[in-house]
């Protein structure tokens, strides 16, 4: 491991006696993510040093900034602002100083490297592969959901156009432009395993056969994916689906014995996901699968954390050409 020297500053903090959440949290991804791994796929399409013109930075010291950048969902500027603002940002990317911080436009440019080279699902299959040697391999049970990744609704390009690839849509009252990662998560683990990136006004429900990994007993999903047990391209699919019910459904019973029964049926679903089965529901006696809560993402794990930074990069690099914020909505 390489080492890096210290300046006077960044040594003040080494010695107090008590480490910060961020601090911890960094630690274990030092010790989780599989580096060597990583930037053997990356080295290829990286510049290299020594050539003539103006050095690159070290891949390792990129490639952890773009890992700060996805964990803590910063922008480009924001991303070289806290560089130079935090010593302990500095650290975890090896830098020494801070007269070698990249700026906003050189952390904007490797992440259009991963995506011009298609990196980011191969770095999926490297960390998954990595998390199943250490005993995170994939569980029985798969939940899936979706989340809005906007964009500055003014980006243009250089034809004065908006990205093809994004779109408008509606959440709540509120409208949003930009693109929707659907995202397939373990049930146990949280470690995501699939992920498909489309245009923001793409339907949840379209997107689930792309999120299994085929060894599902389960399926889990909000209400948004009512009906995918449904669906043509899921038919031959054995797993239990397991849809929360719409909250319009359960305003609509009258009954007000019926409603608190359904009402405590979902909140059951809940807390006790394993024992959800292909039941009968009790206020209505139909068959149904249903799932353990509303909107679920990755669980804030360290693995997790780290399986998400990997796939999170290609949808995030979609402003289109400027940097701009990639914080889902």
């Amino acid at each position: 491991m390489t080492t890096m020297q210290l300046s006077f500053g960044d040594a003040e903090h080494t010695g107090k006696r008590k480490k910060t959440r961020r601090e911890v949290f960094l630690a274990e991804m030092e010790q989780v993510v599989p580096w060597n791994a990583l930037l053997a796929l990356i080295a290829p399409h990286y510049p290299k040093m020594g050539q003539r013109g103006r050095q690159p930075y070290p891949l390792a010291t990129m490639l952890r900034i773009h890992f700060l950048q996805q964990w803590y969902s910063l922008s480009d500027p924001g991303m070289e602002e806290t560089l130079y603002e935090m010593p302990v940002m500095r650290r975890f990317a090896r830098l020494g100083g801070l007269d070698n911080i990249p700026d906003e436009t050189t952390i904007l440019n490797f992440r259009r490297l991963l995506e011009t080279h298609d990196l980011a699902p191969q770095l999926l299959e490297r960390v998954n592969a990595h998390l199943a040697r250490k005993g995170q391999s994939l569980k029985a049970g798969t939940i899936v959901d979706a989340t809005i990744i906007a964009a500055p609704s003014s980006t243009k390009n250089r034809g004065g156009e908006r990205d093809p690839e994004m779109h408008q849509t509606k959440k709540g009252n509120q409208w949003h432009f930009g693109m929707k990662a659907h995202i397939g998560v373990d049930e146990e683990s949280g470690l995501v395993h699939h992920v498909e990136c489309t245009a923001a006004n793409v339907n949840d429900v379209t997107q689930v056969h792309k999120l299994l990994h085929g060894k599902e007993d389960t399926i889990c999903g909000d209400s948004g994916y009512t009906g995918a047990d449904k669906r043509e391209e899921l038919q031959g699919v054995e797993a239990a689906f397991w849809i929360a019910e719409k909250p319009s459904k359960l305003r609509a019973l009258k009954n007000k014995r019926e409603r608190k029964y359904a009402e405590r049926w979902e909140h059951f679903k809940g807390f006790y996901p394993d024992s959800a089965d292909t039941s009968t529901k009790p206020h209505t006696g139909e068959k149904e699968c249903l799932c353990p809560s509303a909107s679920v993402t990755a669980r804030s794990t360290s693995t997790s954390w780290l399986s998400w930074s990997a796939v999170r990069s290609p949808a995030a690099a979609r402003s289109p050409w400027r940097s701009g914020s990639t914080r889902p909505c």
